[in-house]
């Protein structure tokens, strides 16, 4: 454990962008990849404007966007602080891009996972009651992108991404709808994650296609029991993914 310390206290800086949101990038990516670790506090000022190439007012803007974040906080007489990751956004874009290979962790795959266990399930529920013609149709419409992305990952998660969060407006309940924009970003990760596990995602389309059906028979019951089915075997692929990587 010292010589892992040693060998991040001696890395290097990120490369020294000129604007502060590069900045921001740069210094959340540092604290992301434990170059700052946390608990930590972070150089002055006049030490983090030589470091990143940048003016006081750029670093102190750029160090405000991180404590919205839950990346750092700051202390009279201290300084500012790298907080615990517990404290970090997690659901944040940015964050999960700085996180890199640790976005993997199985921790947090797992926190999502029984999130959307907890949520989809009963969204789907309701979306057999509520759902619209057009959001049936929607739901359709991106099962049909996954099914044309076959070989391209990228498109397929988008697609697939999309399938959920229409999924989640369809229940028409506020909360639900809400959740759709605030999770997209660790969605979208999960998912990604979760398809790049196997080689062909036939056996997941397929349940997919089943849930619209439920919906379209007005079956509640049976788009419960799909969605359950969709996320056993998100945790099937995300097992396997995990043991393949080495994750902890």
């Amino acid at each position: 454990m010292a010589d892992k310390a040693t060998r991040q206290a001696h890395r290097p800086l990120s490369r020294r962008p000129r604007v502060r949101h590069n900045v921001t990038a740069a210094i959340g990516g540092d604290i992301c990849s434990g170059r700052f670790a946390p608990g930590a506090v972070l150089p002055r000022e006049s030490d983090l404007c030589a470091a990143y190439g940048v003016s006081r007012t750029v670093i102190r803007e750029s160090l405000k966007v991180l404590e919205t974040k839950g990346l750092v906080r700051g202390r009279p007489r201290v300084g500012t602080l790298v907080c615990d990751r517990s404290e970090w956004n997690v659901l944040d874009a940015q964050i999960l891009e700085w996180m890199g290979p640790d976005v993997l962790s199985a921790d947090l795959l797992g926190s999502i996972l029984e999130a959307r266990r907890t949520v989809e399930p009963a969204a789907a529920f309701l979306a057999a009651a509520r759902a619209t013609a057009q959001e049936i149709a929607d739901l359709e419409r991106a099962c049909d992108d996954m099914g044309d992305a076959e070989g391209d990952l990228e498109a397929f998660t988008a697609a697939d991404t999309r399938f959920h969060e229409t999924l989640l407006k369809a229940s028409h309940n506020q909360v639900f709808h809400q959740l759709s924009s605030i999770i997209h970003a660790a969605l979208s990760y999960a998912l990604h994650a979760s398809n790049q596990a196997v080689d062909k995602r036939d056996e997941a389309l397929g349940v997919h296609r089943d849930l619209v059906d439920a919906l379209r028979l007005r079956d509640g019951g049976r788009a419960e029991a799909c969605s359950r089915r969709i996320l056993d075997l998100a945790a099937r692929d995300l097992s396997g993914l995990m043991g393949r990587t080495g994750a902890p």
